[in-house]
């Protein structure tokens, strides 16, 4: 169930994510008694799946990791690469992994669909993951867009329960201004980017925190990040903290950005 992708892809494109996904979510996959992540729509090369699972088990050494393909010359490409905790398999957005999944990652995978579609496909993948239970918020769901080499990220984070949060992730360096990631946001937020709507009421302000922030740029761009992050959450909902600031992140709670009814 999908359609098949334009499978660009590159190795470490999706760096950025994972390191996010292992420091939020690392937690939750050490819990469960058989943490299962699922890479949604590799594309052509299996370079992201292999990279997620060596992240992974960085914080949960029993993660295993299922790439997931719907075009089946990809997944009979990857299948050399498969290994202790990695296999590859032919599906869409049913994905035929069988169990409740603790992490599914899908990245660029809705860029070309219709914002409509959007909703729908989360409920979907939402419906697979592991429940919520007193001891643990249960699975997560991470899709969002980057570049072509990983410089800009935007993702949004959904639980078993719906989305929770929106992470803006970039390599300081290459960053000229906050508003720059808006070509990466994911695509329940990119058509959104414009007047009356909180994303772009939320990207003005960072653009003038960046700005005010400028005197901080005689100590580096991470210094002036931090710094435009920290004036920002006075009037933003910012759920992370200067740990995760300093590796050119800042995390929003998902209330605050979503598109207007």
């Amino acid at each position: 169930m999908g359609t098949v992708t334009r499978g660009t892809t590159n190795p470490n494109r999706l760096r950025r994510m994972d390191r996010w996904i292992a420091a939020t979510h690392g937690v939750e996959l050490r819990r469960a008694d058989d943490p299962v992540a699922v890479d949604l729509g590799y594309g052509a090369a299996p370079w992201t799946a292999v990279e997620l699972l060596h992240r992974l088990r960085t914080v949960a050494p029993r993660a295993r990791v299922a790439g997931v393909e719907i075009e089946p010359a990809r997944v009979a490409a990857a299948k050399p690469y498969e290994r202790d905790g990695l296999v590859f398999q032919h599906g869409g957005f049913e994905i035929p992994v069988p169990g409740p999944l603790h992490l599914v990652r899908a990245a660029n995978v809705l860029r070309q669909y219709d914002e409509a579609e959007v909703s729908a496909v989360w409920k979907r993948l939402r419906s697979r993951l592991a429940p919520a239970t007193a001891a643990s918020r249960g699975g997560l769901l991470v899709e969002g867009t980057c570049d072509e080499i990983g410089r800009r990220h935007v993702w949004v984070a959904l639980g078993p329960e719906g989305p929770r949060t929106v992470t803006f992730a970039t390599r300081l360096g290459s960053l000229e201004r906050p508003s720059d990631l808006a070509e990466r946001l994911p695509k329940a937020l990119i058509h959104r980017n414009v007047p009356g709507e909180p994303v772009h009421a939320f990207l003005r302000d960072f653009d003038r925190a960046w700005a005010a922030a400028a005197p901080y740029a005689s100590y580096g761009a991470r210094q002036r990040w931090i710094r435009a992050v920290r004036d920002l959450a006075a009037d933003w909902p910012v759920t992370d903290a200067p740990g995760r600031w300093r590796q050119g992140e800042v995390t929003v709670a998902w209330g605050a950005l979503a598109p207007r009814a």
